[in-house]
């Protein structure tokens, strides 16, 4: 007797870790591009996971609330069906990380960017090794990213004043499809991270917060 009880309490562990491994292996994760040439890459870690949770708690995806940093000169990229870059000031691409790059847009995968303030010209130039025969397009206030699960009537919002200029939206596409998102002068992300980081306002907060669910379900429904 005591030995099945034994036995029926180890079956159960078991299956219990194969479910868990099971759902971890499903969940969306998102991980956030590591990038050489001064720039702050690792700024705001908490970002990614308050994004998460939000999203956790407001829809049916299933995430995972982690932050994870990915360098793009590996594989690993191909693990992340969305990254996600951000900063101030300068990065370069390596023409191993380019490569990678390109490879993994190709290929279904999304990029989010989000101009912290003073990223514009650089992402501008090293985008332009991804794909060079492009620029980037602003979107439409009709594009589906603003309507994907909230609805954004005038495009991407305005989290934090920068040079007291009008947010917005910009894609890269590959056959038809965009496959890399930027926002500039809007800065979502930084609504993303703990409360105490930026002292934003929690309506701001709010925003940034549903601007980035919009983000994600729609790259993961496109």
């Amino acid at each position: 007797m005591l030995y099945n009880i034994v036995l029926l309490f180890s079956v159960f562990a078991i299956l219990t870790n194969a479910l868990q491994s099971q759902t971890s292996k499903n969940a969306i994760k998102l991980g956030r591009v590591k990038y050489s040439g001064g720039g702050d890459w690792y700024n705001d870690p908490s970002s990614e996971v308050n994004l998460l949770k939000f999203i956790k708690a407001n829809t049916n995806i299933d995430v995972d609330p982690k932050y994870e940093f990915v360098d793009l000169s590996t594989d690993n990229i191909f693990q992340y069906p969305i990254l996600f870059l951000t900063g101030h000031g300068n990065l370069k691409f390596s023409t191993q990380e380019a490569r990678k790059l390109r490879a993994y847009l190709e290929n279904g995968g999304f990029l989010y960017i989000d101009d912290d303030y003073g990223l514009d010209k650089y992402i501008r130039r090293e985008m332009k090794k991804i794909f060079p025969n492009q620029e980037f397009a602003e979107l439409p206030f009709s594009h589906g990213i603003y309507h994907s699960h909230y609805d954004f009537e005038y495009g991407p919002p305005k989290i934090h004043e920068h040079d007291d200029r009008v947010p917005q939206g910009f894609g890269l596409f590959h056959r038809g499809r965009m496959c890399v998102f930027y926002t500039f002068e809007s800065n979502p992300a930084d609504g993303w991270a703990d409360p105490d980081v930026h002292s934003d306002l929690p309506v701001k907060r709010e925003e940034a917060l549903k601007m980035g669910t919009n983000i994600i379900v729609w790259a993961l429904s496109n």
